[in-house]
């Protein structure tokens, strides 16, 4: 069996594949710095959609700013049936959604549910660089809970790295050292 035939096969039989008129989350690759306009555009078209912004403060000659910014430059995450892909992919701005040879690949419902809970709370959050390696870390309690990263010691504090794999894309996140459990 060659690579492409196994990958479609995996991909057959995941959840939301067999039966794509259930809505289920997907990653939607952007234009740049167009996901707020684009946003904007799901809402008029009634797409459930999120966006997770952080804070930060930007300097010019003349002033300061606190601005909000995408945690995942480039990408939107949308719960909508496959079925009703066309209207994703009308949007201005929209590149694609992101997949494997050409099919949409669903994020897991409890990852990304858990992950506008916890950013909602203001934890501190911000981007990362994509890790794979390091200290494997599930959070036991909190917002993230259940949520899987890597432990890193960042000035005193802790923080868990968590990633969105099928972006290669990760967030850090301040937690209590009584909040994780290390993973074998």
């Amino acid at each position: 069996m060659s690579i492409t035939a196994a990958v479609n096969t995996s991909l057959v039989s995941m959840p939301g594949y067999l039966n794509d008129a259930e809505p289920h989350w997907y990653a939607v690759y952007t234009c740049a710095n167009h996901e707020k306009r684009i946003v904007a555009q799901f809402d008029e078209r009634s797409i459930e959609n999120f966006l997770p912004l952080y804070e930060t403060v930007r300097r010019w000659k003349d002033r300061r700013m606190r601005i909000a910014l995408p945690l995942f430059p480039g990408y939107i995450f949308v719960r909508h049936s496959l079925r009703k892909r066309l209207d994703i992919l009308q949007v201005p701005g929209v590149v694609r959604l992101v997949g494997f040879n050409n099919i949409a690949a669903p994020l897991p419902i409890e990852d990304i549910e858990t992950l506008r809970n916890g950013l909602k709370r203001s934890y501190n959050a911000e981007p990362h660089p994509y890790l794979t390696t390091g200290r494997r870390v599930r959070i036991a309690h909190g917002p993230f809970e259940g949520l899987e990263g890597i432990l890193l010691r960042r000035k005193g504090n802790m923080r868990v790295v968590l990633s969105i794999h099928l972006i290669m894309r990760s967030v850090a996140v301040d937690v209590d050292l009584s909040d994780v459990q290390v993973l074998q």
